[in-house]
């Protein structure tokens, strides 16, 4: 059984986490009116993606207060109503694709590439979040051994992205005539994959001696931050990038550089 202190921090994560999604959004959308006709949708698409972040948070705050209530005595005991982690296995099959195609709206690609390379990522991170999904189903120390199949599995078309926004993306990247924006979307490539290291890190938790209420309450702190990381601060380095973009177009030529 958590304690009360332990209860109260993923509540107070969780409460963080919405505050953060809501607020970013609104950030994102009260400027898209400032970016060039060409890259609000990048723009647009960032603020869903928080957006849809904060709903699912919203949900998970609620199913973390009704599993549990609080004695008399001040102590913690389960209501009989289960946690439902499934919010956020949900939540990152809408924002994760969506957060894919945002970068890939605000590179210099043909139509038909930026088509095919959204596609390819976004079916590739969709099957990374539902292979990696039945593993956390695993969580006593008798049947990890499941968790580590499931971990595997997801690792692989999670490598492929990783392969595409750091190599197969790269000609893209260097075509970019202004090295401050050349610079900004090499950023928000490099953001992505560290910050995305983060969640097969929390994932193998329960493999690493984390067991019990520890490791939930590890997992839930540990992927809060992480979607902070990834989603806000993608978000926000998706912005500078249209603003860039928009400057130069304003200035003549989207091949101008900035400095």
């Amino acid at each position: 059984m958590i304690s009360g202190t332990q209860f109260t921090i993923v509540y107070d994560v969780m409460s963080f986490s919405f505050a953060t999604m809501m607020a970013t959004t609104i950030f994102l959308w009260m400027r898209v009116p400032s970016v060039h006709e060409k890259y609000k949708s990048a723009l647009i698409i960032s603020g869903l993606v928080t957006f849809i972040a904060s709903y699912h948070y919203l949900r998970m705050i609620n199913s973390w207060t009704e599993a549990y209530e609080w004695t008399g005595e001040g102590e913690l005991s389960k209501t009989g109503s289960p946690f439902n982690d499934a919010y956020r296995y949900m939540d990152w099959l809408l924002t994760v694709p969506l957060l894919l195609i945002e970068i890939i709206l605000v590179m210099k690609l043909p139509a038909e590439e930026s088509k095919s390379k959204a596609t390819t990522l976004g079916i590739a991170s969709a099957a990374m979040i539902a292979i990696g999904y039945p593993g956390e189903l695993f969580m006593s120390e008798d049947n990890l051994g499941g968790r580590w199949v499931y971990w595997i599995g997801a690792m692989l078309p999670f490598l492929y992205i990783v392969q595409t926004l750091l190599v197969g993306l790269n000609d893209a990247t260097q075509s970019e005539a202004d090295p401050a924006i050349r610079k900004l979307i090499k950023g928000v490539q490099w953001w992505t994959v560290i910050a995305w290291c983060t969640y097969p890190i929390v994932y193998v938790f329960p493999m690493m001696g984390i067991t019990g209420d520890a490791a939930i309450v590890g997992i839930q702190l540990g992927y809060s931050i992480s979607d902070i990381i990834s989603k806000c601060g993608v978000g926000l380095l998706i912005y500078q990038i249209t603003i860039a973009k928009s400057l130069a177009l304003k200035n003549g030529n989207e091949e101008t550089p900035l400095l």
